[in-house]
């Protein structure tokens, strides 16, 4: 039968991970006296990932490293703080891939990260075509349990899907990539975000279409996209325009082949419900039966009775007698500024927000407010506006991304140094009433 078959869509920071063995994790260079760097796992355009040996005790790890000169500017400094931040608030599940620790030189940053030799669901998938009910479920129970977890810490993973699953040398799932993740506190954990992200194929509909969402029941539509894929080796929403696709999953076009049975459609059909406030909620989702059947992959059993029924015991993390090292200066304070790892923190580039304000109001609206404060407008060659004054220059885009709704870019080109944040407040101000949601820097 032919199927199509999932495709890894781009995101910000990806690493296309191989399947590797637990040897081989120490033979090229060693890093800050503690660890020697093995064979490469992975590369995306923003770090590589390498196996390694704890020169100590000999353990196998993964060590992401970013290069600080190359690499990291101020929107990849966002995503590694979010990504280190809510590691650290999860180092305690069993399914979520754990950080160990982060250490930096003067040119490098180096994330070290449990290994999980299995490699990922994804690449599972493409050689298997799908999975048994049985596998779908062992897999399956793992990931909520993750997510219940994340969500009781007041994290929101945002960007499930199965490149993002990866497997342990014992066979059991590990939640990883949480460089889209939104953090609030613990008692705030059902604050509504507005940023639009993710992988479009599995984000929920209101992500890109309503205002405000709950980040909890954006990941349980993920959730329902990855059992479709599980069960099917496909996807429910495929299609290269960004507006169909969100269009099919509002009118909830998708269809089950024959083989998927009822009890599993009616879990998929209750979490891919457009309507978050009458989706299934993952801890809902616990409570049906067929949820609660016993999961197991083959021989190995995935210990739910342990996951969901004794709960799961946090291990504080004994940090006297050795040295603070920038993870554990993270661990002591919520959203600390880690400019030092970065060489410094550069000055406010960029301006963007969403609107569904019409394109054509949009640019005069932009335009009357350069005009009176003394910018020349220009039109540029890709369609852009252009706000020129002095030795400023400022760089106006607008891009479509979906029906009714616009992203509007306002980034300094040139003169940087001598546009500072009042000039950005007056922007905010005069732009405050064409807004929808603002797009932050802190992901929320």
């Amino acid at each position: 039968m032919d199927e199509k078959r999932p495709t890894p869509p781009s995101s910000t920071v990806k690493i296309r991970r191989t399947t590797s063995s637990n040897s081989g994790g120490g033979s090229g260079p060693i890093i800050l006296g503690k660890y020697q760097l093995g064979h490469l796992l992975g590369r995306g355009s923003f770090a590589k990932v390498y196996h390694a040996r704890r020169l100590d005790d000999g353990t196998n790890v993964a060590i992401k490293v970013m290069d600080k000169n190359t690499t990291v500017d101020a929107t990849m400094e966002r995503l590694i703080i979010r990504e280190v931040s809510a590691m650290h608030r999860l180092n305690s599940h069993p399914n979520i891939i754990k950080l160990n620790e982060v250490m930096a030189t003067k040119s490098k940053i180096y994330l070290v990260m449990e290994l999980a030799p299995g490699g990922d669901l994804f690449s599972k998938l493409n050689r298997r075509g799908r999975f048994s009910y049985s596998t779908a479920r062992y897999y399956f129970h793992q990931l909520v349990s993750a997510l219940l977890f994340c969500h009781q810490k007041g994290v929101a993973h945002r960007d499930l899907k199965p490149q993002n699953l990866l497997v342990d040398g014992e066979g059991r799932l590990k939640v990883s990539d949480f460089g889209f993740s939104a953090l609030h506190d613990e008692q705030l954990s059902n604050s509504l975000l507005q940023t639009a992200c993710g992988t479009p194929a599995y984000a929920a509909p209101e992500i890109i279409y309503r205002r405000e969402y709950e980040g909890s029941k954006a990941d349980a539509f993920s959730c329902g996209v990855i059992l479709f894929v599980f069960l099917t080796g496909k996807l429910p929403f495929d299609d290269s325009s960004y507006t169909r696709l969100h269009l099919a999953k509002h009118r909830r076009e998708y269809q089950f082949p024959d083989w998927v049975q009822k009890p599993a459609r009616s879990v998929i059909n209750r979490l891919l419900d457009p309507n978050p406030s009458t989706r299934l909620s993952i801890e809902e989702l616990t409570e049906m039966s067929w949820f609660k059947r016993s999961a197991t992959k083959g021989e190995e059993s995935n210990n739910q009775q342990q996951l969901f029924g004794q709960g799961i015991l946090e291990k504080e993390c004994e940090k006297s007698g050795r040295l603070m090292n920038a993870f554990d200066i993270i661990s002591m304070s919520h959203g600390l500024d880690l400019s030092g790892l970065f060489g410094g923190r550069s000055k406010k580039k960029k301006l963007r927000f969403t609107t569904s304000v019409h394109v054509g109001s949009v640019e005069e609206k932009v335009m009357k407010i350069g005009k009176e404060e003394g910018y020349r407008v220009e039109r540029t060659k890709g369609g852009g506006i252009g706000l020129v004054q002095g030795r400023v220059v400022l760089l106006v885009e607008i891009w479509e991304m979906a029906a009714k709704l616009w992203l509007v870019e306002i980034k300094v080109v040139d003169g940087g140094q001598e546009f500072d944040e009042t000039q950005w407040k007056v922007m905010e101000v005069g732009l405050k009433d064409i807004v929808s949601s603002w797009y932050n820097d802190d992901g929320s």
